[in-house]
């Protein structure tokens, strides 16, 4: 686990391997989320680069009759 200390301006600095790891750039957008006590932080994808992640996904669920 990685500490991350916050500045006297409240900026935090994203260590590398964790950027390396998401590949995340910089000026790129990431949402703050608070969720329960902690803040989730959650790259911001451009619609392009979500091209064909579902791809496999099993289309056969049974749905709810007001899904039809």
């Amino acid at each position: 686990m990685t500490t991350i200390t916050l500045s006297p301006k409240f900026q935090i600095v994203i260590p590398k391997a964790i950027r390396e790891l998401l590949g995340l750039r910089a000026r790129q957008k990431i949402q703050a989320i608070p969720y329960e006590d902690r803040i989730e932080l959650i790259p911001v994808r451009r619609m392009r680069g979500m091209r064909g992640f579902l791809r496999g996904i099993d289309t056969t669920v049974d749905r709810d009759p007001d899904r039809a």
